[in-house]
């Protein structure tokens, strides 16, 4: 028989080396525990103040107190290009008022358009990205300081769901919608105005980042012995000049574009909120995943 001698001084370090192990997961595990209890409400109760005041600046007024909601003028326009200016009443998500010049191109003519006394036109990127910032608080609401995470996984799943609603928040005021030349024709836009939009005059009016933006597009009509190399063009947020397309069977080609635009403050407010936001729950999942790295057999 062959015995094996046991090094004892080796399973003594190996005692130890198990008890400092033993030892360092009860504190991290003791410090997982307390980042579950405490800050991980912390860091919910800061997201849900920030998203209140982001809230709050999209304010809109309730059934019959429209007048409680402050208007304000956007003058669009600019020192170096006078073929275009307007000024524009803003409140809440919609725009009440419009005055618009337009210098029609090659010509000392200026065209002046108004709204319609009877007519707002609702901006929709606004509306959206306010049912966002909406979504995202009841997300948070749904978890009051009474309630206890049990694992890091299920505070990843809130978070990410937060970080969906702002991500489409923010997506929704910096990224326009594109359209084609045909679709803009018809929109309800064409018809808001006093006097009526000639047909070689086009108009958009869109959220770009934190700036209220108007296109205007001139047009001539293409002769049909000049419409062998007629091409529509595709959607876009801004069409260029030479861009080709076709409504009830007449065809255009823009000649001329104008955009004119101006900073909204209280849009730029919102996406410096929605920006801190997402990098308060991206460092909450930062911190989920130090402690998910020492216990990767468990589900975090």
């Amino acid at each position: 028989m062959v015995v094996i001698g046991v090094d004892r001084s080796a399973l003594s370090e190996l005692s130890k080396m198990s008890a400092a192990s033993q030892a360092e997961r009860a504190v991290l595990e003791e410090e997982f525990n307390w980042l579950l209890k405490e800050e991980v409400h912390a860091v919910l109760k800061q997201l849900q103040d920030i998203l209140k005041e982001a809230s709050r600046r999209f304010s809109v007024p309730t059934p019959g107190m429209e007048g409680q909601l402050k208007q304000e003028n956007f003058i669009l326009g600019s020192s170096t290009m006078d073929q275009v200016k307007g000024v524009l009443t803003l409140q809440g998500d919609a725009l009440t008022q419009a005055d618009i010049n337009i210098k029609v191109a090659k010509s000392t003519q200026v065209m002046h358009f108004t709204f319609r006394e009877d007519k707002q036109w609702k901006l929709q990127q606004i509306q959206d990205a306010r049912n966002h910032v909406n979504q995202a608080l009841q997300l948070l609401s749904s978890r009051d300081e009474s309630y206890h995470f049990k694992t890091g996984a299920e505070v990843n799943k809130l978070m990410d769901a937060v970080m969906m609603q702002l991500t489409r928040a923010r997506n929704r005021l910096t990224t326009p919608a594109s359209m084609t030349l045909p679709e803009l024709a018809s929109t309800g836009l064409m018809r808001m105005f006093t006097p009526p939009m000639p047909g070689d005059v086009m108009v958009n009016l869109y959220i770009n980042l934190s700036k209220l933006c108007l296109t205007v597009y001139q047009l001539h009509v293409l002769q049909p012995n000049t419409t062998k190399n007629f091409k529509p063009a595709g959607s876009s947020v801004m069409h260029n000049p030479g861009a080709m397309f076709e409504v009830n069977n007449t065809k255009f080609e823009v000649s001329h574009v104008h955009k004119v635009e101006c900073v909204v403050p209280w849009l730029n407010d919102t996406l410096v909120f929605f920006t801190i936001s997402l990098q308060l729950c991206q460092q909450l999942k930062d911190k989920i995943s130090v402690f998910s790295s020492f216990w990767n057999y468990r589900p975090f």
